[in-house]
């Protein structure tokens, strides 16, 4: 598959879509991006960020549908069943397209077989963070302390099958400590309020969700779940550089469109995407919550890291017994 170099190239390209029949170029009307969580929270800050760039790429509006329940699989469900014309496409992320078919097998819709991905478009680093009244420095004290003290810390998490859970268990497997998780509503919002206020004296949640906390003092980094050092905590080591390279991804997101959608306006969305991603604004804007603007070569590779993730999840989902029955 080839793929565009110029919006203008492309817009030629898929001049005919419709089989059978003759289509206005695509895209005629405004293309929906489904985000399936609430307003406000990491995958709607990165939806409203690259909302205009990618409206101008493509030249129409972009609008966002912020659909909730159900751990992402509501928005998920009404983006696979609808039109695969191009129009409707999905914000997926780390959650709904790599973890949530392990944790809960009685979802109907199967990420793999329902969707085809354009490309990542960013990655969220994680953080772990204890609250100041923990008497810890650093990830090793951390392990040391709690191995003193087995099951008596308990760690917040957005949910019992979410991917900071999930990463916090993997973590604690490689680590032989025995953490309790607490699971919390409103996503990582409520999760890092509860370290912040003390509920809770530690997580590992994205640096969006964290960083303000971190700045007010009520929180201590010990590690970035992410490639490279973070930025806005330069003296945090990475897991990687301590030991866990299986830490190394964070809370990553990318785009897709329901399965069937025309190959043509794969190869229009693609290059649009990846303009989108590398605009200064866009990257700027990502920035300031420490999220990193990452593309994939094609949609065939994201396609294979979208795969060898969810072989990866789902490894450790039936290690902690997180399925949902």
């Amino acid at each position: 598959m080839q793929y565009f170099s110029s919006i203008a190239g492309a817009v030629a390209a898929v001049a005919v879509l419709a089989a059978g029949g003759v289509q206005a170029a695509y895209p005629n009307r405004p293309v929906r991006m489904i985000v399936p969580f609430a307003p406000g929270g990491a995958s709607d800050f990165v939806a409203r960020i690259i909302q205009d760039k990618l409206g101008k790429e493509l030249g129409q509006q972009i609008v966002i549908d912020n659909r909730t329940g159900a751990s992402g699989y509501i928005g998920v469900e009404v983006a696979a069943t609808s039109p695969a014309d191009g129009y409707t496409t999905l914000l997926g992320n780390i959650g709904t397209m790599s973890i949530n078919a392990s944790v809960f097998p009685k979802f109907k819709v199967k990420p793999l077989d329902a969707f085809i991905g354009i490309t990542q478009v960013v990655d969220v680093p994680g953080m772990v963070v204890v609250h100041p009244s923990l008497p810890v420095k650093s990830l090793k004290e951390l392990i040391a302390f709690a191995k003193a003290r087995p099951g008596q810390l308990n760690f917040s998490a957005s949910g019992a099958g979410s991917n900071s859970r999930l990463a916090f268990e993997l973590f604690q497997q490689q680590a032989g400590t025995k953490i309790t998780m607490v699971p919390y509503k409103g996503g990582a919002s409520g999760a890092s309020l509860a370290v912040a206020v003390g509920e809770v004296p530690l997580t590992m949640l994205t640096s969006a969700s964290l960083l303000p906390y971190v700045r007010q003092g009520k929180m201590r980094v010990l590690a970035v779940v992410a490639p490279n050092r973070l930025g806005a905590v330069p003296d945090a080591p990475t897991m990687k550089e301590l030991g866990y390279p299986d830490h190394v991804v964070g809370s990553w997101q990318g785009v897709y469109v329901p399965k069937g959608t025309p190959h043509a306006v794969v190869d229009m969305l693609f290059p649009a995407i990846v303009t989108t991603m590398k605009d200064a604004t866009v990257i700027k804007r990502l920035g300031t919550a420490s999220s990193a603007a990452i593309t994939s070569e094609s949609p065939e590779a994201f396609r294979q890291f979208w795969e060898s993730e969810h072989r990866r999840w789902e490894k450790v989902v039936n290690a902690v017994g997180a399925v949902a029955h």
